[in-house]
C-alpha cells in the first residue's frame, strides 16, 4: 500500500536539481549521462579525486551527503556495501540529515532488502521518498546507459523519476514495495553466479583439451549456452584482462546478503554457497579489487594450471 504524505513529491522539470553520491566505476558514467541531459549537479565521494571528471563536465563538489541533499530535488546513491549506504543515508552527516520534504532519493548499490526497507521507513518520517533501485550491466552498461534496473518503492514516485531512470538504463522494471528491488537483484546475482562459473569452468575444460579457445567460443556463444557472461568477459579473461567491471569483493557481498536472505526464508541454495566459498578463495589470494571473471584465477589455481 502507498503511503500517503503531506508533502507531495518534487516534480521533475528543466529546473530540477540532481544529487549524486557515489563516483567509482559505474557511478561516474552514470552520473554523466545525468549531467548530459543538463541538469544541475552536485556530487560527493569520498575520494575527491573520482569526482575530476564530473567536475570538468560542470558538477559541483561538496563535502557530505547531507550537502548533496540540501541542494538537490532528486539524490542518487551508487555507493560499496550495506554498512556505506546505511551511513550514507542514516548517518550524522548523511542524507536525511539534510533531505528537504519533497525530495526523492533513489539507491542504485546492491544492498540488503531489510535496510532498503528501513531507509524507506524512516524517510517516511520526513516527508522524504526512498527508492531502492539496483541495477545490473556492469561497467559496460554503465557506460552505454543499457542497464537493467529493478525497482521498489511507492509506484507513483517510480514512475515519477521513470525519466531520470531512462537515462541509466534498458529496461526499467517495477518489482513492488521498498525492498523489492533488492529482493529482485539477488535473483539476479543467483543467475551469475551460476554462469561465472559454468563460463570459467568451460574455458578451463577448453585449455586442457588444446582447443583454440576464441574458436570454441565462436560455436558456444550462438547456441543454448549464449549469456551475457559469456559474450563480455570470457574475452577479458583470454585476455588476461581482469580489470573490474564489477569487483570480487562486491559481488562476495551480495551473494552474502542472497544467503542469509535463503536462510531466513528457510531455502537451501548450494549452488550459490559453493561459488561464494571460491569467490572468497580469489579474495584470499589477494584479487579482492578485480573483476567477478577473476574467479578463474581461483580455478586454475586448484588445477594447477598456468596459462600463458
Amino acid at each position: 500500500m502507498e503511503s500517503l504524505k503531506k508533502i507531495p513529491p518534487h516534480s521533475l522539470s528543466a529546473e530540477t536539481r540532481i544529487g549524486w553520491i557515489g563516483t567509482g566505476v559505474m557511478g561516474t558514467p552514470m552520473c554523466g549521462h545525468l549531467r548530459h541531459q543538463g541538469y544541475h549537479t552536485t556530487v560527493y565521494s569520498r575520494t575527491p579525486a573520482k569526482t575530476v571528471p564530473l567536475v570538468k563536465e560542470g558538477a559541483h563538489v561538496v563535502g557530505s551527503p547531507k550537502a548533496v541533499a540540501e541542494q538537490a530535488d532528486v539524490i542518487f546513491t551508487m555507493v560499496g556495501m550495506p554498512q556505506d549506504v546505511q551511513e550514507v543515508y542514516l548517518g550524522e552527516q548523511g542524507i536525511l540529515a539534510g533531505a528537504k520534504p519533497g525530495s526523492i532519493a533513489i539507491d542504485l548499490t546492491t544492498t540488503a532488502p531489510s535496510l532498503a526497507q528501513t531507509i524507506y521507513q524512516k524517510a517516511q518520517t520526513q516527508d522524504v521518498y526512498t527508492v531502492d533501485a539496483p541495477v545490473s550491466g556492469g561497467d559496460v552498461g554503465a557506460r552505454n546507459a543499457t542497464l537493467s534496473i529493478m525497482v521498489g518503492g511507492d509506484e507513483t514516485i517510480v514512475q515519477s523519476v521513470r525519466p531520470l531512470l531512462e537515462n541509466l538504463g534498458k529496461t526499467i522494471i517495477y518489482q513492488g514495495p521498498a525492498g523489492a528491488g533488492q529482493h529482485t537483484k539477488m535473483c539476479n546475482q543467483i543467475v551469475i553466479s551460476g554462469t561465472m562459473i559454468g563460463v570459467c569452468e568451460s574455458l578451463l575444460y577448453g585449455y586442457r583439451a588444446g582447443l583454440d579457445l576464441e574458436t570454441m567460443l565462436q560455436s558456444i556463444q550462438g547456441g543454448a549456452a549464449a549469456c551475457w557472461t559469456l559474450n563480455n568477459l570470457a574475452p577479458r579473461v583470454l585476455q588476461r584482462n581482469f580489470d573490474p567491471g564489477f569487483f570480487v569483493e562486491h559481488f562476495i557481498k551480495d551473494m552474502k546478503i542472497a544467503l542469509d536472505e535463503a536462510q531466513r526464508m528457510g531455502i537451501v541454495l548450494p549452488g550459490l554457497a559453493l561459488v561464494h566459498q571460491l569467490y572468497l578463495a580469489v579474495q584470499a589470494q589477494g584479487h579482492g579489487k578485480l573483476g567477478t571473471h577473476a574467479l578463474m584465477l581461483a580455478l586454475e589455481q586448484l588445477s594447477h594450471v598456468s596459462p600463458s
